[in-house]
């Protein structure tokens, strides 16, 4: 199977064309490199084309499925225009790539389009956008569900994904990596007052193996998270269970109060019947295994 992963030199792309190589897949990575890192790719052997998406770009010879994660992840980026234009056209893009190539499209969407609406968050449930980031999701999520009955393409709404190779992330990185390295180095966390927001986090391997369940899935856009919410202090409690330390949390005022999502929770429920996934990982035993290599 000959695969293109987008964003390849990113979190959850790296993650995902090293496993792919593992299985013995044929792998064609691409990225801009404007915020993965070739150290993300270390041990990679397939061939990396250097190349923004959302501009002109071409992959030779047959492909089989496509892995779209390129995109403006970070909700903060500081120009909304550009977040939306660069992510749709991206997206266009790798459409129209798909489509010639009669190519599997399997791309990343986001659950930070549920906003703080009712949880567990269902796929068809009203959606509140707080960032451009979110709105170009379901922009792509809307274009794509005009596909379906083209082509094989299955959109994936990740929850809370933290693991390994995410620290190029930066302030995106997940709540567990900087409580985490707070904690490392024995400083007491900080969270928003009172820590009693909930999220759910789902580790990145987790997230490959939903990537790779929906190669054979039934088209459409799911949920990709564990189906359980933690808040913040019981988080930090794992995080000192799995360092043998009893660091308490020091309460802070949230500057994003009016756009801060304050509980997430997947319904997994279309997820499990139409992909076949489930998460595999407990939160404890995530951790447990991500905290050793930060």
């Amino acid at each position: 199977m000959r695969c293109v992963v987008t964003g390849g030199a990113g979190f959850i792309g790296s993650n995902l064309a090293l496993h792919l190589e593992n299985e013995g897949e044929e792998v064609v990575i691409v990225d801009n490199f404007k915020t993965g890192k070739e150290e993300n790719l270390a041990g990679f052997r397939g061939e990396i084309i250097k190349a923004d998406v959302s501009g002109k770009f071409d992959v030779n010879g047959k492909v089989d499925v496509i892995f779209h994660q390129a995109a403006i992840t970070d909700p903060r980026h500081e120009n909304d225009d550009e977040t939306i234009r660069d992510n749709l056209s991206g997206f266009r893009n790798i459409l129209s790539m798909a489509m010639d190539k009669k190519a599997k499209l399997i791309y990343a969407s986001s659950a930070s389009m549920y906003g703080n609406g009712p949880a567990p968050q269902k796929e068809d449930q009203e959606k509140e956008l707080f960032t451009a980031y979110s709105k170009s999701k379901l922009m792509i999520d809307n274009l794509a569900k005009e596909y379906l009955r083209k082509i094989h393409i299955v959109g994936l709404r990740y929850f809370n994904v933290f693991g390994p190779r995410e620290k190029y992330k930066g302030r995106a990185a997940s709540m567990i990596y900087h409580l985490a390295r707070q904690m490392k180095s024995g400083k007491n966390p900080r969270i928003f007052k009172m820590g009693e927001q909930r999220r759910d986090h789902i580790y990145v391997k987790d997230c490959v193996t939903a990537n790779i369940k929906a190669i054979n899935g039934e088209p459409g856009v799911y949920n990709v998270g564990t189906g359980i919410c933690t808040s913040f202090n019981d988080l930090i409690a794992m995080i000192n269970k799995s360092l043998g330390t009893n660091l308490k949390p020091e309460y802070i005022d949230n500057p994003y109060e009016k756009t801060y999502q304050k509980n997430t929770q997947a319904d997994t429920s279309k997820t499990e019947k139409h992909l076949g996934f489930k998460a595999r990982y407990g939160l404890q035993k995530a951790i447990n295994e991500y905290v050793v290599e930060l």
